[in-house]
């Protein structure tokens, strides 16, 4: 049976008001949260090739202790064991700190085949963790990955590239980063809410699937995690606007009307709209 780890994230609400604090950080404290939607699709990948092929599938989060509800919201669509890495000496990581902390946890967890991951996040948008816990690992990475087929250890890949798409194939284990052209959302067709919520009726049930650890169980050095472990700066932080404003859609027989009725829009709204719109 394949061993598969699934790395997400818990994120602010895209659509939530969350402010930045006056280091330049998120103010997570006072936004809804929710999935990462880049790691969704890598869940879902993860899931199909367990209904497929046969694997056992671990999902690892790194966060705060509220973030072990994503880990339960993977498992009503079929993961089978969850991880919280939680440790206040992770905070403020940037992108190499927290590669070396969860390339950590993956030697901790042991042997695995396939580790998947998100494209990036909607927090940070770099896209850069994935390949930088496969660098730390020493495995092959196959970023961009829409689709794969695996026949015994051996796991062949198509990637979007600029202009098209390349196929590849490499022996296990690899690290995938999940294209979000994939496979398209479909959780109901997995998702078992019911067992779900019998398991969370039992305490012992709980513990048992999801293993919190810190940065002392996984033998990580605390000066390689957290603000002293990462070397990035934010040197300045500010809010572009806020949340709302209006847009106008123009529906015509052509183009050519649309512009028109365009133009027709700006020119009634006055001067200094016109203004704005020629630069």
């Amino acid at each position: 049976m394949l061993k598969i780890i699934v790395f997400i994230k818990q994120v602010p609400d895209t659509g939530s008001k969350a402010g930045v604090n006056p280091d330049g950080t998120i103010d997570r404290a006072r936004a809804k949260r929710m999935l990462n939607p880049f790691d969704r699709y890598a869940l879902q990948k993860a899931i199909e090739i367990k209904r497929t092929n046969g694997a056992f599938v671990t999902c690892v989060t790194m966060g705060p202790p509220p973030a072990t509800e994503i880990l339960i919201e993977a498992f009503e669509h079929g993961a089978d064991a969850g991880v919280l890495l939680t440790d206040k000496r992770l905070a403020a990581s940037d992108t190499l700190a927290t590669a070396y902390a969860l390339h950590k946890v993956v030697h901790y967890l042991g042997e695995f085949d396939i580790i998947f991951t998100g494209l990036q996040t909607t927090d940070g948008d770099t896209a850069q963790v994935g390949p930088q816990i496969a660098e730390r690992l020493g495995i092959p990475q196959i970023t961009y990955c829409e689709a794969l087929s695996i026949t015994g250890k051996t796991l062949t890949a198509r990637r979007v590239v600029e202009g098209g798409h390349q196929d590849l194939e490499t022996p296990l284990p690899v690290l995938i980063t999940v294209a979000n052209s994939a496979t398209p959302l479909d959780f109901k067709r997995f998702a078992d809410v019911a067992a779900v919520k019998e398991f969370l009726r039992h305490p012992e049930e709980r513990e048992k699937r999801v293993k919190t650890v810190s940065l002392d169980t996984i033998g990580a050095d605390p000066s390689h995690a957290g603000l002293v472990g990462s070397p990035t700066v934010v040197g300045k932080t500010w809010k572009l606007g806020e949340i709302g404003g209006s847009c106008s859609i123009f529906q015509g027989e052509s183009v050519e009307r649309e512009v028109e009725e365009l133009l027709a829009k700006i020119e009634a709204d006055g001067k200094d709209t016109m203004e704005l719109v020629n630069g």
